[in-house]
């Protein structure tokens, strides 16, 4: 897979690295001179160029990326490079930076942007996760279809306890991704049975996550009358 950063600071580096250990192409374009630190990351290509032109992401052959990540310490600019990637070279997949909280609404897809990552959020959903057992906690939004990614420890008294995962009625627009149980990450089959304990990753509509943290939360002696 072929993926573009704009922004070769830290955060752009961190995800340059990760990339390529994982085997993909990575393509970095910083107009900072300064931020053009090849020995960082000498595996990834290099681009000194305003990621906000399009002679720039011409240049970067931008048509040929699966994936564009837009990871500049500026709003404006991760905004205008999403719509550019999106618009005018047609990636499948663009990832966009929030560096201020008051932004995150601007992020979804009439500006190009797939999924928003709003580090702010992202910090204050690791610490919910680790306080909360039965509430929801989201941890990332997807533009397309107004969907997020979102985390539920099962609480000890919970109904759904011992039930298996097939027997349970989901609400609607709503998927049981990931089953987190102690140190093993489990892809849910229909016969698999819920722990509590669990810590349970779903693709859920943002309309369905009051049903779903109520349908998980609620206690045993509740569930019969």
């Amino acid at each position: 897979m072929r993926v573009a950063i704009a922004g070769a600071g830290a955060v752009g580096r961190s995800i340059a690295g990760e990339l390529l250990e994982n085997g993909h192409e990575v393509l970095l374009i910083d107009k900072a001179p300064t931020a053009i630190s090849v020995e960082r990351v000498p595996q990834a290509e290099w681009l000194l160029a305003d990621a906000c032109e399009i002679t720039s992401l011409d240049e970067a052959a931008l048509q040929r990326c699966n994936v564009v990540i837009a990871a500049t310490g500026d709003d404006k600019v991760n905004l205008v490079v999403s719509l550019l990637a999106k618009t005018e070279y047609g990636v499948p997949r663009v990832v966009a930076r929030v560096n201020n909280p008051k932004n995150e609404w601007l992020f979804n897809e009439s500006w190009g942007v797939d999924v928003a990552v709003s580090t702010p959020r992202l910090m204050s959903a690791l610490v919910e996760e680790a306080v909360s057992v039965g509430d929801l906690v989201r941890l990332l939004r997807f533009s397309h279809g107004d969907a997020n990614l979102v985390e539920l420890t099962l609480p000890e008294e919970s109904a759904l306890a011992g039930t298996q995962v097939g027997d349970v009625e989901w609400p609607e627009d709503t998927s049981l991704v990931t089953i987190i149980r102690g140190t093993r990450v489990l892809t849910p089959t229909p016969d698999d049975s819920l722990e509590a304990g669990d810590e349970l990753l779903f693709v859920a509509a943002q309309a369905r996550e009051e049903q779903l943290e109520d349908l998980l939360s609620v206690r045993r002696e509740n569930a019969t009358g």
